[in-house]
């Protein structure tokens, strides 16, 4: 198992600099990085990955569609568009030594049609199928971030988000579950995990309230003993956002203090992190 964190953690902007939070990082002990491609172009990615490889750390990848990178769209420019985003983000991915790459990738933030959801969910697996041979060229794999009910209506449940993923086709992409969105949207957390199985690609944990993990009511114990059930050996990486009156705050809904030193909540997830999944 390896510990990361997301460095959005510490981002005013989704374009600050990277390189002091990766020293951060290194210093608490983390495994490794997780980097938002939000501002990521690929002539930055040679000296992100010299940074990091510097401080010692691995990178994982997240990232997200704009709403006219839209691969349930029925217009094929937008699908187009979508295929274009995501194979730029897989380029990058690989430019930062990193093997990969999650979020929100089966539709856009935001973007809400209930009445077309299995045509939607059709036409995204389709775009996301097209990715499998620069998946494999490169060596990377995607995770499909299943989210809460109030960022998309496509994929809310390990169910919703592990059938899209083998509608794609692809054996490399699979399935991000995160604490977080789980705590909104799974009845059972321990059951989705075992569900998913095999395509359980990547994992994120923060508390209920998007805090410390640990800190809340979640059931990390549970959770922890389905993915030792599974076999799961891969990433657990904290996304905590927890600092309100930034940019990247407002796009997360972080209206008050979560927890008031983020440096504080980093040291504190990851000895939790160790106690609970190691």
């Amino acid at each position: 198992m390896k510990f990361g964190i997301h460095s959005g953690l510490w981002m005013t902007r989704w374009t600050d600099e990277i390189d002091p939070i990766m020293s951060i990082v290194a210093d608490l002990g983390f495994d490794g990085v997780e980097i938002s491609l939000l501002g990521i172009t690929l002539e930055r990615a040679a000296a992100l990955k010299a940074a990091a490889s510097d401080c010692g750390l691995e990178i994982t990848c997240s990232t997200g569609l704009g709403v006219d990178e839209d691969p349930t769209s029925r217009d094929p420019e937008m699908r187009r568009a979508a295929q274009a985003a995501l194979e730029n983000a897989i380029r990058i991915t690989s430019a930062l030594g990193s093997r990969q790459l999650a979020g929100v990738l089966a539709a856009p933030w935001g973007v809400f049609d209930p009445t077309d959801k299995a045509g939607r969910a059709e036409r995204s697996a389709e775009v996301l199928g097209r990715i499998d041979p620069l998946l494999a060229d490169e060596g990377v794999v995607l995770g499909i971030e299943v989210i809460n009910r109030f960022e998309t209506d496509l994929t809310n449940t390990a169910g919703e988000g592990t059938a899209l993923a083998k509608a794609t086709g692809s054996p490399r992409i699979g399935v991000l579950l995160d604490t977080f969105h789980m705590n909104m949207e799974e009845k059972d957390p321990p059951a989705a995990i075992n569900k998913t199985g095999e395509r359980l690609f990547h994992f994120h944990v923060s508390d209920n309230d998007r805090g410390t993990p640990g800190s809340g009511h979640f059931d990390f114990a549970s959770c922890a003993e389905a993915l030792s059930e599974t076999g799961y050996d891969g990433w657990i990486t904290a996304e905590m956002f927890v600092v309100p009156g930034h940019p990247t705050s407002a796009d997360l809904n972080i209206w008050r203090d979560i927890e008031t030193d983020p440096t504080e909540a980093a040291r504190q997830a990851l000895q939790f992190m160790k106690a609970t999944f190691q």
